[in-house]
Order: structure tokens, then C-alpha cells, then sequence
């Protein structure tokens, strides 16, 4: 990924909190047939390995767990907020008019080995801890208990586990920081009145603040 200085982020804080905050990854890998790609939600095991442990599930009858071997090397993409940034929203343009449009996005690459977990234990915790999180913020959460026993029995003999071994991640935050601190809140007023409040958030971490 070409991540000019001004927008690399490498602290591991702030790119698993993206990957928390935005868990579908895009799973990238190479096969005998070419290069191939999967959207699953995956759960981060921040404690795990170097640079942390990524778990998720395919359909049995997803062909890429017998394409790609124990081992193999995989990247994951994990995409943040993104939004087209307007150059009338810098107040610099209407001055000098040397502004133009780019979008502003927040992304990380996980680079890592894969493991295929075909194992019915994990699986079933998997599938808990994932319902248990995305469940979390509704009034009545449902759980696999909700669900007559043979029926998530069944259901978890049509799913295979997958693990990634994080070995390197590469982060991206594109938010205006080359731009002055006048243009950069002109444009996340903008973008936050366009509904876009984590990309404004975001961009107003590189405002400075008066003293």
C-alpha cells in the first residue's frame, strides 16, 4: 500500500480500534486459479501473537479452505470511514484556488499466515463470542440458545474456522493532515454535516488546539 508519511499510522492502539470499530475484513488470498477475495466479519484477539490473532468462519462450501494451505500468506482489509472531500469546503480555495477534490479514509492491511480451524469447539465459541458482541447493543439480544439445539448443530457442520496470525499491519489514515488547519476543519464541518461523524472526528485530531 503506498502510504506517504503524513498518513501512516503504525501505533497498534489506533489500527485495532479500527478493526474493532469496522470488524468485515476483506480477505485476500492467492490460489492455484488466481487471486481470490472473501468479505467475513472477523473477531481480534488483540493479545495473541505479535501483532494480535484474527478469527472467522467460511461456508463449508466456500472453496477457498481447500485452495489455500495451512501457512499461507493472507492479507486482510479493514476499511474505515471514507468520504469524497470537496475543495469548496477549504476556506484557502476561495482565496487562492489551488485546492482540488480527493477523498479522505482510514484503512488497514493485516498481513498474516492462515490457519484452517475445520473443529467443531471452536467453531461454536466463535460463533458465541461474535453473536454475543453484535448482539450486544439491541434491546433483546438473541443468542444460539434461542435456537433449538439440532438446528445450531446442523448449522455448524456448514461452517469451517479460519484463524490469521497477524505478522505485520500497515495502517493508512488519509485525513487532510497536508492541508492547513483552517481547510481541514472547513472540510470535517462539512463531512459532519453530511452525516460523516467519524470521519469528521477523525480529521479534527489534526487540528491543533488553542492553548
Amino acid at each position: 500500500m503506498y502510504t506517504p508519511d503524513q498518513f501512516r499510522e503504525a501505533r497498534p492502539g489506533p489500527l485495532h480500534a479500527l478493526m474493532r470499530a469496522h470488524p468485515l475484513g476483506l480477505l485476500v488470498t492467492h490460489t492455484a486459479e488466481g487471486l481470490d477475495a472473501n468479505h467475513l466479519p472477523f473477531e481480534l484477539a488483540e493479545g495473541e501473537g505479535a501483532h494480535g490473532l484474527l478469527r472467522a468462519h467460511v461456508a463449508r462450501n466456500n472453496p477457498v479452505w481447500r485452495q489455500v494451505p495451512d501457512g499461507a500468506p493472507v492479507l486482510v482489509v479493514f476499511r474505515g470511514p471514507a468520504a469524497y472531500v470537496s475543495p469548496n469546503w477549504y476556506p484557502s480555495k476561495h482565496e487562492a484556488h489551488r485546492q482540488v477534490p480527493t477523498w479522505n479514509y482510514e484503512v488497514v492491511h493485516a498481513h498474516g499466515r492462515l490457519r484452517i480451524r475445520d473443529d467443531e469447539r471452536f467453531l461454536r465459541g466463535l460463533v458465541a463470542r461474535l453473536t454475543r458482541r453484535h448482539e450486544a447493543g439491541e434491546p433483546l439480544p438473541w443468542k444460539m440458545g434461542d435456537a433449538p439445539a439440532d438446528h445450531i448443530d446442523q448449522l455448524l457442520t456448514l461452517i469451517v474456522g479460519i484463524e490469521v496470525e497477524i505478522t505485520r499491519l500497515e495502517g493508512k489514515r488519509k485525513l487532510s493532515q497536508n492541508k492547513e488547519a483552517r481547510d481541514i476543519e472547513g472540510a470535517a464541518r462539512a463531512l459532519q454535516a453530511r452525516g460523516e461523524h467519524g470521519l469528521a472526528d477523525a480529521m479534527r485530531e489534526f487540528v491543533p488546539r488553542e492553548a
